[in-house]
């Protein structure tokens, strides 16, 4: 007989699914921010490689909190975002457009993380997890704050092009 499918399991399985998109976004940054030119950019994959990893050790925590064992579950949506942004590197290297590319590919890959973590946080309210609402809260955050940056980002070399022409 199968499982019953609760909102705990839907929880469990989604918690999995941002596990396994972060630590696939950690490995990604180095690649971003080496394909940057502009060096505000360089310095805004930097600082989310850092708040990545912390994003990493909260999520650890709630696996803790759940008493099951921190495992991802392949993310689809994450590969896909991710390799768009590679194959925007690979095609506009050496173009004015470059670190436009990045910017935007940055840009889904936090609106990806802010829908999972805004769903957790109210998931783990309604089950009663109350730290574990607390962590997504924090990351849910950062991750909004990292999309404010990186929209300044994207206007300030926007005008930097438009200047330019």
């Amino acid at each position: 007989m199968a499982k019953e499918k609760t909102l705990e399991t839907l929880f469990h399985d989604t918690l999995r699914d941002i596990y396994y998109a972060e630590r696939k976004i950690l490995k990604a940054l180095p690649k971003m921010k080496r394909a940057a030119e502009s060096e505000d950019l360089k310095a805004a994959f930097e600082k989310h490689h850092g708040e990545t990893e912390v994003h990493i050790e909260r999520l650890q925590q709630v696996f803790e909190i759940l008493g099951k064992r921190a495992q991802g579950k392949t993310c689809e949506a994450i590969e896909g975002i991710i390799a768009e942004g590679e194959e925007i590197i690979d095609e506009f290297k050496g173009s004015p457009a470059l670190d436009a590319g990045p910017i935007s590919s940055a840009q889904a890959v936090e609106h990806y993380e802010i829908t999972r973590y805004g769903t957790l946080k109210r998931w783990a309210t309604e089950l009663g997890l109350k730290d574990a609402a607390k962590l997504f809260d924090a990351t849910l955050q950062e991750e909004s704050k990292t999309d404010v940056d990186l929209t300044a980002l994207a206007d300030a070399s926007a005008n930097a092009r438009a200047k330019a022409a």
